[in-house]
């Protein structure tokens, strides 16, 4: 099995929201977008990062005992991380008594992703699921998603490929030669506004999206519906004008707008910016689901 190897934060087994049937995602890290809604921020930097997780801290004081560069300390709220200090070494995760601190990242190879993801297979096998690899974007390690999904298609099982659209067309073309299926995000249509809310231009994106509806692979276009940003009419209308002239035969799932990642920020050092920000209405999502109907799509909204 290849030798190839890639930086994953998680494997997710049973999981039901990834793409058909019960299936096992594998998270990678690393992604260029900083979209402010992301609900995996320790996905975003491609370095492992020393995540600390309070609720479950006693403050018993080993980790900050066993860190041999003096990054760590308690204070009043539980333990004090100088990220500045922190050469992510592990010592106090391995340290610490009840997992408060733990190592988010880590490189693999193809062997080890597939250890994991064969003690499910019955599953795959009964439910129709499978193996998706998500991120992070998974465009950024491509030779590796595409070795995991190599193995998965010569053992029969089906792939799904979770993606923004971000990378390269050698990159896209790599993963789509093993994919049965890509989950491809859709998020602003106006430029512009792509470039200042996300960070990059959405050019390198569309064309990619062209490049796998070329390619004839079946594609779901997953729109996060976010107050403030996408969810006005005539945005969402751009959005599914958009869609039909790059990929007219995908299949749109919209997915409202959540904080389920809101408390993971302050656990890597960073800060949630949408505190104030307030869910969809089921009007918004109706008239969200109803525009792209217009426009000749099969469309669902998330749960």
């Amino acid at each position: 099995m290849s030798e190839i190897t890639g930086t994953v934060f998680n494997i997710q087994r049973y999981s039901i929201d990834d793409g058909p049937g019960i299936r096992t995602t594998v998270f990678l890290k690393g992604c260029p977008l900083r979209c402010p809604w992301c609900s995996n921020p320790e996905s975003q930097n491609p370095q492992p990062q020393l995540s600390y997780r309070y609720t479950s801290c006693k403050q018993c004081g080993a980790c900050a005992a066993a860190c041999p560069n003096g990054a760590i300390a308690l204070g009043a709220d539980g333990v004090v991380i100088d990220r500045e200090k922190c050469v992510v070494c592990g010592t106090c995760a391995a340290a610490c008594p009840e997992n408060a601190l733990q190592i988010k990242g880590e490189t693999m190879n193809v062997a080890q992703v597939w250890k994991v993801i064969r003690r499910d297979a019955v599953y795959y096998e009964t439910s129709g699921g499978g193996v998706t690899c998500s991120g992070g974007e998974i465009l950024a390690q491509a030779a590796f998603v595409a070795e995991i999904f190599k193995k998965c298609r010569d053992e029969g099982i089906h792939t799904c490929a979770d993606t923004s659209g971000f990378g390269t067309a050698d990159a896209m073309n790599t993963i789509l030669e093993y994919a049965d299926l890509v989950y491809f995000d859709l998020k602003l249509a106006d430029p512009a506004r792509h470039a200042e809310v996300m960070g990059v231009a959405p050019d390198v994106i569309w064309a990619n999206l062209k490049l796998a509806a070329e390619r004839g692979v079946k594609i779901v276009l997953r729109v996060p519906l976010i107050p403030e940003y996408n969810n006005a009419p005539e945005q969402v209308t751009a959005l599914a004008e958009f869609a039909r002239d790059l990929a007219p035969d995908a299949e749109v799932c919209i997915l409202p707008y959540h904080r389920y990642g809101a408390n993971k920020y302050a656990s890597v050092g960073m800060t949630y910016a949408l505190d104030d920000l307030r869910e969809n209405t089921d009007d918004e999502l109706t008239r969200a689901r109803e525009i792209f109907e217009g426009f000749g799509f099969t469309c669902t909204v998330s749960k």
